[in-house]
């Protein structure tokens, strides 16, 4: 997070070289590291090579001056704001005008004043923590918003939005995706005799297993509703997603919780599919793949419970 207590880069656009070090020394006594640019041409070359999020520039420079540079910069869509700190010989109003006009935030004028600098400078840290700390705040209600506030998985919701564009990018570039559904058998029984408390206890614990068994920033589960769960396997053809959820199987076979001196032990049944590529429509593909894995849950769960089915029958 920037901070006025975290020092980092600044870029400074100068074409004089004695005003350039001034300016380079009273920020490298505040701590700061100063990357220096002749002009705005090569400032903006720096810039789409290293973010800086403050830049203090001279206006009158050859080749691109420092209203133009704010220009530029402000054309272009970055992730972060970028503050921009104009320095001026003129103290006119009208020039001040044109220069914030052009997208500048501040202005300072020559000679330096170092108490003036700083101070301006602590000014557009104070507006860069803000804007970091905003969206920071959007960042976590934005992962709210998606993900189940019990098991910390993705809700169903998510699922409905994020599974359709797998399955598309999947069809387009010809690529194995596969899903498994899964559920734990005869959770109520759980509920019922250990109480909700524990029953939340195993629905964490669950998901905990899952999540260390799959693939990191490829794989993902969300939880579809009660004891539900999806698991969603890009680059997966259905022969690795069945052994996959073999693995599962057993692992959640052996899971134990403890809950108030009491051990829990549960099982769960599987369901397994593949994307078919060719018999697929790729506006009824979330639907017929979900369809399709719901079968599979159902024979298993039919079957007996605690085992895998999958297109090819059941996993052994």
């Amino acid at each position: 997070m920037v901070s006025l207590k975290q020092k980092f880069p600044i870029l400074i656009v100068e074409d004089n070289p004695v005003s350039m070090k001034i300016l380079e020394k009273i920020l490298v006594q505040e701590g700061h590291q100063v990357i220096t640019a002749e002009n705005g041409r090569i400032a903006m070359e720096k810039f789409n090579n290293e973010f800086y999020p403050i830049i203090i520039s001279d206006w009158m420079m050859p080749e691109m001056d420092g209203p133009e540079l704010c220009r530029v910069i402000r054309a272009e869509n970055h992730q972060c704001y970028v503050y921009i700190i104009l320095v001026t010989g003129n103290n006119e109003k009208k020039d001040i005008v044109t220069g914030l006009e052009a997208g500048a935030d501040d202005y300072i004028t020559k000679p330096y004043n170092h108490s003036e600098l700083i101070a301006r400078l602590n000014t557009g840290l104070r507006i860069l923590d803000l804007e970091v700390s905003l969206k920071k705040a959007n960042d976590e209600i934005k992962l709210l918003s998606v993900t189940d506030s019990l098991t910390g998985s993705y809700n169903r919701a998510c699922i409905s939005e994020r599974l359709p564009a797998e399955l598309k990018r999947a069809l387009r570039y010809k690529r194995a995706i596969s899903v498994i559904f899964c559920d734990i058998d005869h959770f109520k029984n759980v509920n019922d005799t250990f109480g909700h408390s524990a029953g939340d206890q195993v629905l964490k614990e669950f998901v905990r297993k899952i999540s260390n068994l799959i693939r990191t920033n490829l794989d993902w589960i969300g939880r579809y509703g009660g004891e539900e769960f999806l698991i969603v396997l890009p680059e997966t053809d259905i022969t690795g997603a069945c052994f996959l959820a073999e693995r599962l199987r057993k692992i959640i076979s052996e899971m134990v919780t403890r809950m108030n001196g009491k051990y829990i032990s549960i099982t769960a049944s599987f369901g397994v599919a593949e994307l078919n590529h060719e018999m697929t429509n790729p506006e009824y593909a979330y639907e017929e793949l979900l369809n399709e894995v719901d079968q599979y849950l159902y024979q298993a769960k039919n079957g007996g419970r605690n085992r895998v089915v999958g297109s090819m029958g059941e996993y052994i």
